[in-house]
């Protein structure tokens, strides 16, 4: 007899280990189902692991500027080999601390590939290999493959690296973010195809290693869903540390060589160009993992390989949920997490908030990191808003300079009318820690008003955000 559930969860990655905890927490019978990582790709191929690599980055940047500082280092190498293995370490950590969060919490987890059968019904069969790498050893106490029922089903499964025709992904000269993660040497040369959060960040991470790096950009800027401005800013930061940046360009065609690969690419204007470099890092987005689940038999509306749900993460099919990437853009681990909190309350009875995309908070850990939040100024002005604008560099900030991190920019937009904080954008050391203040504030409705009237701690970094909101009404102090 199948054993049943109040909510099976299939996939274990932040949204859907997230759930899993916060329906245990509710007194839900839960269990989750996995086929290949205990905290998904963004533990284990994303989020975690890129942080851990561009620390490395950053430290071994900051060791070869040592002078700057008045000390001295000499022959200071990086050891590409250590640097992945302690990336692979955190990993390896973290992800042992969603196993035992999920024996804490008292959740079945399932080992394998979940398809919902129907309605209430989800069968877990033994997991194909990965193609990335030999499978992980399954927790220990995890139960059998199987048909298992469950009153509601959320599918959390994330998604996968976008190919296109052509430039498909080899694992050898051709790289998606996987490979990108676990280099065996350090390439000479490298062209990154695609100038998003991922793309930035690993242009970013190799080339502090020393490696030549080219990024491509389809659009007319980098980090195209960024304020004008702050992707300008970030641009000119990245050419002075040596990456090549070509905007309004398209990859044709690549080729594989005996060396490596050569792109042609098409410059404004139609002149096209060959590129030739060790590797290629294809990072032109993700599609949800939508495929093999039953979706299509059960009638499940799906868009753009993104399952389709309402404001509380339903589907149009009652009792099936979708949350985090598979559910649609942004896709970041953050949102995926606060629609697992919303997706359960709403299951277990509570009244709840759906999600507000336009505060969803958007991060970029290159070198100088870039973190944003609500609308840009060209969205402010289309929306037909009448707009103040504030802005404060880091070379006015005590603390930027004592770090030796001057160089940086916040920029707030307000709704001139009633002084709403309807946007904040910033690039420079740390604003993806800073950012969440500005986030707090939209979230609880601040005015300019009361922005102006809180306190920031001296020397910080954080001081900027103020100085950013008295720029917007005449009234900034250091500039």
């Amino acid at each position: 007899m199948a054993e049943t559930y109040d909510l099976i969860v299939i996939g274990s990655g932040p949204g859907g280990y997230i759930a899993a905890i916060r329906a245990a927490q509710l007194g839900l019978k839960t269990a989750i189902v996995e086929r290949e990582h205990m905290g998904g790709i963004c533990l284990n191929w994303g989020c975690i692991p890129t942080k851990a690599l561009l620390r490395s980055a950053e430290i071994f940047s900051h060791m070869n500027h040592a002078q700057d500082y008045g000390l001295k280092a000499s022959d200071v190498t990086a050891d590409v080999g250590a640097v992945v293995k302690r990336s692979r370490g955190v990993t390896q950590q973290m992800s042992s601390g969603v196993g035992f969060l999920m024996k804490k919490n008292k959740i079945d987890v399932i080992w394998g590939e979940g398809e919902i059968t129907k309605p209430g019904e989800v069968t877990v069969r033994e997991s194909k290999k990965p193609a990335v790498q030999p499978q992980n050893p399954p927790p220990k106490g995890v139960l059998p493959t199987g048909t298992y029922k469950a009153k509601n089903i959320i599918i959390a499964t994330g998604a996968r690296p976008r190919t296109l025709p052509g430039i498909e992904p080899d694992g050898d000269k051709i790289w998606t973010y996987f490979e990108a993660m676990k280099p065996e040497s350090l390439p000479k040369s490298l062209l990154v195809m695609g100038s998003g959060a991922i793309g930035i960040e690993f242009a970013s991470f190799y080339r502090a290693l020393g490696a030549e790096v080219t990024v491509v950009e389809l659009l007319p800027q980098i980090m195209p869903v960024e304020d004008a401005e702050i992707s300008a800013f970030a641009r000119k930061q990245l050419e002075k540390r040596g990456i090549k940046i070509l905007v309004d360009t398209k990859v044709a065609k690549v080729e594989k060589t005996k060396s490596g690969v050569t792109a042609t690419v098409e410059l404004p204007g139609g002149k096209q160009e060959k590129l030739s470099a060790e590797k290629l890092i294809s990072a032109v987005g993700v599609q949800g993992n939508i495929e093999n689940l039953g979706l299509e038999k059960l009638g499940v509306k799906t868009d753009r390989g993104c399952v389709v749900i309402d404001e509380h993460c339903q589907t149009n099919v009652a009792g099936i949920w979708a949350i985090g990437d598979v559910a649609g853009p942004p896709m970041l681990a953050h949102k995926a997490e606060h629609e697992a909190l919303i997706c359960v309350e709403t299951i277990a009875g509570k009244k709840v908030h759906g999600l507000d995309r336009g505060k969803v908070p958007g991060c970029t850990y290159c070198d100088p990191q870039v973190a944003s939040v609500g609308l840009t100024e060209a969205k402010a002005k289309e929306a037909g808003k009448d707009i103040r604008v504030g802005r404060f560099p880091y070379i006015g900030n005590g603390k930027a300079v004592a770090l030796g991190e001057p160089e940086g920019l916040v920029k707030t937009i307000f709704d001139r009318k009633t002084g709403e904080l309807l946007g904040a954008h910033m690039v420079g050391a740390e604003v993806t820690e800073l950012v969440q203040g500005f986030v707090v504030a939209m979230n609880l409705e601040t005015t300019e008003e009361e922005l102006m009237h809180t306190i920031f701690p001296h020397p910080t970094l954080s001081e900027t955000m103020k100085e950013s909101v008295l720029d917007a009404y005449g009234q900034a102090l250091n500039i």
